[in-house]
């Protein structure tokens, strides 16, 4: 790490446009990318990224975000690239996430900000050339929850029964995400990605961008594992937010029967693989502030799973083996709530 810092000042310094600046952590990212805010002397603010070759591959995040830029996305503004060593310096957003400046006084115009852009990013975004959110990438990702938080995390053994109900429960939500209408998902569209800036808002962390499901990255902007908000109101977004999708040409009007199931249950899908993320984040890479946000994260298919009965039996696995243990009382610990 530190070998890495200093080869990251020396090229600083060796950029003409830089001048005399400060340097220092920007971000804590759950990758292994590292984000420092470079203080100019002459006033100016922008962002180091140390991306190791070993671990990060630069180029998606050059290619989505020159290809979102173009069609009016406001994503960091390259300036300079060092690709040998892994090192972007780049325009700054500003240090103030959604999930920071949430409140009830404003959601409502910054998440109309956030889904006009994720609107542009469905209708406009790229599809050549992107990875396919394929059977094969859900289910993998599915097996996080049940091998890092489940196994590694929790030590638990699953019998048969418990094993064959989680397949039975993932081949249900890959069946739901491939059967909507494909298109560009950025991927990781939350409330720590998304930055309060001008024109609003600010979008990062997008190098994941694949060719997926309609409901993906809505799912993830209103069904954060961050911060939650009341259900009738989540659902009176989605309504909204299909309207807008069929102005656009995203959907037709067909979909609307089953947009908010879509939605629900891609939701489902992206709950079960972050609280597998957010247990390797800690036992891998020793970043346990994660773990505080399991619970709400699985207590969104808890909450929904009265509606659907292909839930019941995961809901009541949840409830008696993952949220009563008692590092994870439902509920607590949240970073937010709306």
């Amino acid at each position: 790490m530190a070998d890495r810092l200093a080869a990251l000042t020396d090229w600083l310094k060796g950029l003409d446009q830089l001048g005399a600046f400060d340097m220092a952590p920007a971000s804590d990212d759950a990758s292994f990318r590292r984000y420092f805010r470079v203080s100019c002397a002459d006033g100016r603010s922008l962002i180091a990224m140390d991306a190791p070759p070993d671990r990060e591959d630069l180029d998606p995040f050059l290619r989505v975000a020159e290809a979102f830029a173009r069609f009016g996305i406001h994503v960091p503004q390259v300036l300079a690239t060092e690709r040998r060593q892994g090192f972007l310096l780049l325009s700054d957003l500003g240090s103030v996430p959604y999930l920071d400046a949430l409140n009830p006084d404003n959601v409502e115009r910054h998440y109309g900000d956030a889904l006009g852009a994720l609107v542009s990013i469905q209708a406009c975004g790229p599809q050549e050339g992107l990875p396919r959110y394929d059977r094969d990438l859900l289910w993998q990702e599915m097996e996080l929850f049940r091998d890092w938080l489940l196994g590694k995390h929790l030590g638990l053994e699953l019998g048969a029964a418990d094993n064959a109900m989680l397949e039975r429960t993932f081949q249900q939500l890959i069946d739901n995400a491939l059967e909507q209408p494909q298109v560009c998902v950025h991927r990781d569209f939350h409330s720590r990605n998304l930055m309060v800036s001008s024109p609003n808002p600010g979008v990062l962390d997008f190098q994941d961008a694949v060719l997926g499901p309609v409901t993906y990255d809505l799912a993830s902007l209103l069904r954060d594992c961050y911060i939650a908000w009341p259900r009738e109101q989540v659902k009176h977004w989605v309504q909204g937010y299909f309207e807008l999708a069929l102005q656009s040409g995203v959907v037709r009007p067909e979909h609307e029967e089953h947009f908010q199931r879509w939605f629900d249950l891609m939701g489902a899908q992206r709950h079960l693989k972050a609280a597998g993320i957010f247990a390797r984040l800690n036992l891998r890479d020793g970043k346990p502030g994660y773990l505080k946000d399991i619970p709400r994260t699985l207590g969104y298919l808890v909450e929904i799973a009265p509606e659907y009965p292909q839930l019941a039996e995961l809901a009541v696995f949840l409830q008696r083996q993952v949220l009563a243990n008692p590092e994870f009382t439902l509920g607590s610990g949240c970073a937010k709530s709306g």
